[in-house]
């Protein structure tokens, strides 16, 4: 039998090498002949040097040469490798990777105000909570979140808490008040102002009309973006019934339906649809906003919720990529009827900031969703808060008694400020609250004749004596909150006084919530750089969740003070991975 050149050898030992190879990786596994083959990532060339792709490398000259995996041994490919030189192969990572580019909006810290000048305070009641989870991702890996990350609100929010229950669902918010010494300012006090959501029975709820729109692009190829959506969209599908529908829309290089509207009763067809999908491609993420609007729209139930529910990582680089661009189209389109909320994934190249800018102008809330533990707690405990909103363009509006209070001082809330008017202007767009839910806003304040942060003018009219503003001010402020039931475009109003009845001359005496939520508030404001937080140290803040952990069902308040431990110790910025 005449020899092969050496040349011809070599190149069918490469084959046969590569045959084996992946015999090692799939024999282990039946295909499933219905899977469509994954797409090769595809991204611009300034990223392309930090792309891993899954499959054959690409760029390579060798010829691939089609062979059953399984007529040869796999336990040869060693000898094969040394009879041609070849070096043992080098463990393949399959999964894309980015590191710091992350992008967040960084408004500037709210500093305090003096009430002569300014007395009143506004701002758009809002419940999301994806900062919280961003942070627990962080910390998770030894990191220090980005200052710009942390925003205050959301975590102090991302905890229920046990205010009094609204009483109807026409009068859909009940408020709690309480004021007490600041642990942080001598001097100083803190008015938390607690506002809880009626709650919607399971029975009474309305029909959901569903669009999951999921991003399959190249950058959520990793284990906690593509496999971490399907896992959670199968816990929200268990929490819908027969008069709910469900519809997919997926998004790459280009975007398309996956699944028409579906009952969600058809349970294993919608799961068979999601175990399906698959990552690769460039992020045409607007071309799929917009057909998933225009399936819900076809879909669209009057009495209903009608919502479209991103999945992504926000990675945003085909088509309209401009967040003014998106934030005006999500505007028109709640116009009629369909909100968006978005579910964020995944870790280095997040997109906080678009995230942010649809959920807030898509009448929908933007959770973080970083491990499965998140998953459950957004989308199976508080499922109903999530999907079905009681209010919309939730406003809330504080005016200070310049008589009792010289300074104060919103904590968080620096991406939901309002003007004055807008109080008033039922056209202008403010947060939803959902099924309830529970809201918290933490002012700090001055009380007349208190360690001031803001020194007198010349030629200002001075302050009232400590004496006169006793005498004269029964209340330290008021509280307006401003709503619209969902179907409605008229606003109603409610109102709470800040009296001397809600003041504990203690911070141990305040209410247990109150305190927790403080703890929270002091911690967020240490990430943030500790500006106006005066000597708080970590320490301090374990002492005060600690001592007002309560009943923590959930965990939530335990994982908490784990947490603050972690920062403790977490570097200020991750290593660079090569």
């Amino acid at each position: 039998m005449p020899r092969l050149p050496r040349a011809l050898a070599t190149g069918l030992v490469l084959a046969m090498v590569a045959a084996c190879t992946d015999a090692d990786k799939h024999l282990a596994a039946k295909p499933d002949p219905a899977a469509a083959p994954p797409a090769t990532a595809v991204k611009t060339a300034q990223e392309a040097q930090d792309i891993v792709v899954t499959g054959a490398r690409q760029g390579s000259a060798t010829p691939v040469v089609a062979l059953s995996p399984v007529s040869i041994s796999a336990a040869a490919a060693p000898r094969m490798r040394a009879y041609a030189g070849l070096p043992e192969p080098m463990p393949a990572n399959p999964y894309y990777r980015d590191t710091g580019r992350d992008k967040f909006t960084a408004p500037q810290q709210n500093a305090f105000k003096i009430v002569r000048e300014e007395p009143v305070s506004t701002f758009s009641l809002d419940v999301d909570t994806a900062s919280y989870s961003f942070v627990r991702a962080s910390l998770n890996q030894n990191v220090l979140p980005q200052p710009a990350a942390v925003r205050t609100e959301e975590m102090v929010n991302y905890f229920p808490y046990d205010y009094a229950p609204a009483r109807t669902a026409e009068q859909p918010f009940s408020t709690s008040v309480a004021v007490f010494p600041s642990p942080w300012s001598p001097g100083r006090k803190l008015v938390r102002i607690g506002v809880k959501g009626y709650e919607i029975q399971r029975a009474a709820r309305p029909r959901a009309n569903l669009v999951f729109l999921i991003d399959t692009s190249g950058s959520m190829n990793a284990p906690n973006k593509l496999p971490l959506v399907k896992q959670s969209l199968a816990m929200l599908l268990d929490q819908l019934d027969g008069k709910d529908s469900v519809a997919i829309v997926t998004y790459a290089g280009s975007a398309g339906t996956a699944l028409e509207p579906t009952p969600a009763s058809s349970k294993d067809k919608i799961l068979a649809v999601i175990d399906r999908l698959g990552a690769g491609g460039s992020t045409a993420g607007a071309e799929g906003i917009r057909q998933a609007y225009a399936l819900a729209e076809q879909n669209l139930d009057p009495k209903g919720v009608n919502r479209v529910i991103l999945a992504t990582d926000g990675d945003f680089n085909v088509g309209i990529t401009s967040d003014n661009e998106l934030k005006g189209y999500v505007e028109r389109e709640r116009g009629k009827g369909v909100f968006l909320s978005v579910l964020g994934f995944g870790m280095g190249n997040y997109n906080d900031a678009l995230m942010q800018t649809l959920a807030q102008n898509g009448n929908g809330a933007a959770a973080y969703i970083d491990t499965i533990g998140e998953a459950r707690k957004t989308l199976v405990d508080e499922a109903t808060s999530t999907l079905f909103p009681i209010a919309k363009d939730v406003k809330i509006q504080v005016e200070f008694n310049p008589r009792a209070v010289s300074e104060y001082r919103l904590i968080g809330y620096e991406t939901r400020m309002l003007n004055r008017d807008d109080f008033n202007n039922d056209k202008v767009d403010a947060g939803d609250v959902g099924s309830g839910q529970t809201v918290t806003a933490i002012y700090e304040i001055t009380p007349v004749g208190g360690p001031r942060a803001i020194g007198d003018l010349r030629y200002a009219e001075p302050a009232p004596a400590p004496a006169a503003a006793q005498a004269q001010g029964g209340e330290l402020g008021f509280v307006k909150i401003r709503y619209k039931l969902p179907k409605s475009d008229t606003s109603r109003l409610i109102t709470t006084p800040i009296d001397r009845g809600n003041i504990f001359a203690r911070f141990e005496d305040a209410p247990r919530d109150a305190r927790f939520a403080a703890a929270v508030a002091g911690f967020a404001e240490l990430l943030r750089g500790g500006r106006y937080n005066g000597q708080l140290s970590f320490d301090e803040v374990l002492a005060m969740a600690g001592a007002a952990r309560g009943e923590d069902g959930f965990g939530y308040r335990s994982e908490f003070l784990q947490l603050v431990r972690a920062a403790k110790t977490a570097r200020s910025m991750a290593a660079l991975e090569r």
